[in-house]
């Protein structure tokens, strides 16, 4: 019996000094957990780049000091040129800035190579302000090939720059449509131009750029002209499928039907339309709405939207450019370590 009782204490002594043990690396486990949840979605959304604080940032400050750059207050002194780099999948685009003034901005085909792409956009639209590689201080890489550019001091997601370029375009803007080459997002800010919600569709070309450039080649028409010729249309088209492949399917069944071309561009306008109101209403439309992206100059796409959310939409004459004016801008607050 006391041979037991021995056993039974020396085994109630283990369970005594490991529960603590166990208890620490659970909470520690889940600690990591929650800090990986929430480093994507601050990587994805950009709050990580606006000034906003989250938990992980107390449970795990030592891995903020491993960042190459951090962001500083926007009015720190420092009297600087800077530039933006939007790498899209179609179009590269650049702006620079001094000091939050707006000297310039170029658009080019990004073509085979992204990165190729960017230093030429950059080299570009230096030789046209007259200005040098070495006049830049900070330059900050957004977009679809944002991670290619080695000579940005930070790429940052093109959310966020987006968000920062339509604040800077007009800061009564609390709701942004982008529709870009392979994606198309609809973004919520606050008074401060900070991401406050947004949503994303990347998983395939439906209702974005590249899903009109098919279409247009479908209907034989210039892309640049959807917008005007859409307007003229009498009874849209409907087109039921978002895929491309079938979307482009039932616009050349349309066509041997001898449908007109305005009304198969306005039915392809309405098509696409509706998934992005359906973004906007899923994080909440909030007024004042701006458009951006190379989609935004089709006026025939943007009425259309403007229908179905009910609100008017405006769309700056740097619509395309919006996300390289917000990587300018955001240059100014990072400082290399």
């Amino acid at each position: 019996m006391s041979s037991l009782i021995k056993h039974l204490s020396s085994g109630f002594h283990l369970q005594f000094f490991t529960a603590p043990f166990f208890v620490i690396d659970t909470v520690l486990s889940l600690s990591y957990l929650f800090y990986k949840k929430h480093t994507f979605i601050n990587e994805l959304a950009g709050h990580e780049y606006t000034g906003k604080k989250c938990l992980t940032q107390y449970l795990f400050p030592l891995r903020r000091i491993q960042e190459k750059t951090i962001f500083i207050p926007r009015n720190h002194g420092e009297s600087m040129y800077t530039a933006g780099i939007d790498i899209g999948s179609i179009t590269t685009k650049a702006a620079v800035m001094k000091d939050g003034v707006l000297l310039g901005t170029k658009v080019i085909f990004t073509g085979y190579n992204a990165e190729m792409a960017g230093r030429n956009v950059l080299e570009t639209i230096l030789a046209e302000l007259d200005m040098t590689y070495k006049s830049i201080g900070r330059i900050v890489s957004t977009g679809y090939g944002r991670k290619s550019m080695t000579i940005a001091d930070r790429a940052i997601t093109e959310i966020t720059c987006h968000a920062a370029g339509a604040h800077y375009i007009n800061p009564k803007i609390h709701s942004i449509i982008d529709v870009g080459g392979q994606d198309s997002k609809t973004i919520v800010v606050d008074e401060h131009g900070t991401v406050v919600n947004f949503a994303m569709n990347d998983k395939c070309a439906a209702g974005t750029g590249r899903f009109l450039e098919v279409m247009a080649g479908a209907l034989e028409v210039n892309l640049d002209d959807f917008g005007e010729i859409s307007m003229s249309a009498d009874n849209p088209a409907q087109i039921s499928s978002m895929c491309t492949v079938f979307a482009e399917s039932e616009v050349i069944s349309l066509i041997s039907r001898g449908e007109k071309r305005e009304n198969i561009i306005a039915g392809i306008h309405e098509s696409i339309c509706a998934r992005i109101s359906s973004m906007m209403k899923r994080i909440g439309i909030m007024p004042p709405v701006m458009m951006t992206g190379g989609v935004a100059k089709n006026i025939g796409l943007v009425r259309t939207l403007e229908k179905l959310l009910d609100t008017p939409i405006e769309v700056s004459a740097y619509a395309q450019e919006n996300g390289a004016i917000g990587a300018a801008l955001l240059a100014q607050r990072i400082k290399v370590t």
